[in-house]
């Protein structure tokens, strides 16, 4: 009976260890963690993209029914006739000279104005954004008038193809463009040094 019991309890003290071990080994399954919604540079960049899609998409969607709308063509064709017809009227070779000189002598005054006239003026202590707004807009509708001065030239007339016209015109446009830009600068600075005397008088009242 001793030897039974003894063999009965080591068989229970075995299954407890046995237990145990088992309970200690088995792995412990956490909850799942829920990710938090963030905002990065690549979900904005995303987002950007597509609503500037989507807006590409709506404007040539509104192009579309713009270019089948038949009020829409004869509005056009309104506003290009006379267009037309004053281009053919003046499709000759002095007309597109004349043209190309007005075009060069645009450029080259806006530019030195821009880069000549502004560093004078700011010697002057002297400075005005809308001058140079108005300079930099200037030059801009002198560069696509030359552009498309000569390639209306190139497609109407004999101009591009003499060297002494292209030569003269530019040479024209150049001086004219120098003139015009030394008489824009003394005006500029004139006004510097009107802005910098109304600027001192309350000081000096003072």
């Amino acid at each position: 009976m001793n030897l039974a019991l003894r063999c009965l309890l080591c068989a229970m003290c075995l299954c407890l260890a046995t237990s145990s071990l088992l309970s200690a080994q088995e792995p412990v399954i956490e909850p799942p963690v829920t990710a938090k919604e963030t905002t990065t540079a690549e979900s904005v960049k995303e987002n950007v993209g597509d609503a500037a899609e989507e807006a590409k998409k709506k404007v040539q969607e509104i192009a579309t029914q713009v270019d089948q709308s038949p009020k829409a063509k004869e509005i056009s064709a309104g506003i290009l006739q006379p267009i037309y017809q004053l281009a053919e009227q003046l499709s000759f070779p002095f007309f597109h000279w004349l043209a190309f000189a007005v075009m060069a002598t645009g450029v080259v005054s806006y530019a030195l104005q821009l880069v000549l006239g502004k560093l004078v003026v700011l010697m002057k202590m002297g400075f005005s954004p809308t001058e140079i707004l108005s300079d930099a807009h200037g030059l801009v509708i002198s560069l696509v008038g030359l552009v498309l001065t000569t390639q209306a030239a190139a497609e109407n007339s004999t101009f591009t193809q003499s060297p002494f016209a292209v030569i003269s015109a530019a040479a024209v446009g150049v001086v004219v463009g120098f003139i015009f830009y030394r008489w824009g600068q003394a005006q500029e600075v004139q006004a510097a040094l009107a802005r910098g005397l109304v600027a001192a008088t309350p000081a000096l009242k003072k």
